[in-house]
């Protein structure tokens, strides 16, 4: 039996081909797809996630979620990937609409129907934290929590200690990770250095010459000129996409290790900071009235480190063929 896929999203460039990974594999079977607030407004995060659907011949259901963070305003992502979240090209819009149900209850939902799910976050954790709140024990019946999301090796890429979607809504975060769902980290720093597309990487891309395939480099314009103008690294960064390949072949990862984490909600200077215990000192007397929360989960999080970078773009580029 194929796995089963529970995709939230808050569709934007290189969301959008990470989700054309998932639709497209042979591997798996993608439920249903939850949007949410984050690069875009929802709304907008929505009818992308529709139009992606609409490039893979997919109809799979997608159901709107929170427009805004638990306990503060939203503040998209426009700089990076456009005013559409797709690098401002025009596309049509999507022929679909959203399911009439809220994201949320669909998570609940597709979790309790179907025990085992994989569930991959893409965006900020609002949408989650919300059905957790809701319904604390679907926690124990997802079977993979693959969350994109952090700076755990401490540089951030929307302030120097975090990175977008644990910064869009730290107290979200803080409450997925407190929930004692089996995490697994997939941090921004693995989509960069020789995990971004080279101009090398971009023209085999365009090789294929498949609608998806252009789709992926031409809505990524935007993204490949703010990721230079942010890092001096040229090619074209994939967080989403690179975090959907581990969902679907967990061996790509090569080092990883577990952790107690945890996010800051509270400090202006680090706010949104994702915050790993690697030396195994959160439980002691100084620390642990801190990290009882996260000690009282009783769950650990994977955090990914390194990954099999040749690994990764044949992932991608089998979806993009």
């Amino acid at each position: 039996m194929k796995p089963l896929l529970l995709i939230d999203t808050d569709t934007a460039s290189d969301d959008a081909v990470a989700l054309i990974m998932a639709l497209r594999s042979p591997a798996v079977r993608v439920l249903a797809i939850t949007t949410v607030a984050g690069n875009v407004a929802v709304q907008q995060a929505t009818r992308n996630a529709l139009y992606t659907a609409e490039l893979c011949g997919s109809h799979v259901p997608v159901f709107m979620g929170a427009e805004e963070p638990l306990n503060r305003p939203h503040q998209s992502a426009h700089w990076f990937h456009g005013r559409d979240g797709l690098g401002d090209h025009g596309y049509p819009p999507p022929k679909r609409s959203p399911e009439k149900v809220p994201a949320l209850e669909a998570i609940i939902s597709t979790v309790e129907c179907h025990p085992g799910v994989v569930l991959v976050t893409l965006g900020p954790l609002t949408n989650l934290a919300l059905a957790l709140q809701l319904n604390p024990s679907i926690a124990a019946q997802v079977g993979r929590c693959v969350i994109m999301g952090g700076a755990p090796c401490c540089e951030g890429n929307v302030t120097p200690a975090a990175e977008y979607n644990i910064w869009c809504d730290p107290e979200a975060a803080r409450i997925v990770l407190h929930s004692g769902l089996p995490i697994e980290l997939v941090g921004w720093h693995l989509c960069r250095g020789e995990a971004a597309l080279n101009p090398d990487d971009i023209k085999h891309v365009l090789s294929f010459g498949t609608p998806q395939a252009r789709f992926a480099i031409e809505c990524n314009s935007r993204a490949q000129e703010a990721y230079f103008e942010q890092t001096g690294e040229h090619g074209i960064s994939l967080p989403d996409p690179v975090a959907m390949s581990i969902a679907l072949d967990p061996e790509i990862v090569t080092q990883q290790s577990e952790h107690y984490v945890d996010v800051e909600t509270s400090s202006e200077l680090t706010l949104g900071m994702t915050v790993v215990d690697r030396l195994n000192v959160a439980g002691n007397d100084r620390n642990r009235a801190v990290w009882a929360p996260v000690l009282d989960s009783g769950k650990k999080t994977k955090v990914y480190w390194t990954i099999d970078n040749r690994r990764w773009k044949q992932s991608l580029y089998s979806a993009l063929k």
